[in-house]
């Protein structure tokens, strides 16, 4: 049986390579120094899915004063959602969403927002089943610039 629990100090380890699994830019040393940083405060909710105790996904949700595509303010933020891989297509994306569905609405928040790459069509299909309305595309530009030495 599948449960869905805040996460602890204690799971700082699992949490760890759960969150480099999904950010693998990161190093696991800053994956914990993240984690040290964020347990404990009151605007993220951090919950871990785990099946007789053994870790199957997360879920880190924020509280952001605005999100692309929400009407409200504040607004919860999905920062990031993991399953492994031979948990997707089981429903426990659905219980970590539904976790911080709860999270949120006991804030008396009104949206939960999210986001995912363009790229990412698997994020986009699973948004999607769990409920989520798209509200806009984005593509970002950059342009380098000579920088004078004065």
């Amino acid at each position: 049986m599948i449960q869905i629990r805040k996460i602890t100090r204690s799971d700082g380890p699992h949490w760890a390579d759960m969150r480099h699994a999904l950010w693998p830019q990161s190093t696991q040393e800053e994956h914990l120094q993240e984690i040290h940083d964020l347990i404990g405060q009151n605007d993220w909710g951090l919950f871990l899915a785990e099946e007789n105790g053994s870790p199957l996904g997360f879920i880190e949700v924020s509280l952001r004063p605005y999100a692309n595509g929400c009407d409200t303010s504040p607004v919860a933020f999905v920062e990031g959602i993991w399953v492994a891989e031979n948990w997707r297509h089981k429903g426990v994306g659905r219980q970590l969403i539904q976790a911080a569905e709860k999270w949120a609405e006991s804030r008396g928040l009104a949206e939960l927002g999210s986001d995912t790459e363009i790229t990412n069509t698997l994020s986009q299909t699973a948004h999607r089943g769990w409920g989520f309305e798209e509200t806009e595309r984005v593509v970002y530009f950059r342009k380098k610039l000579r920088v004078s030495a004065e």
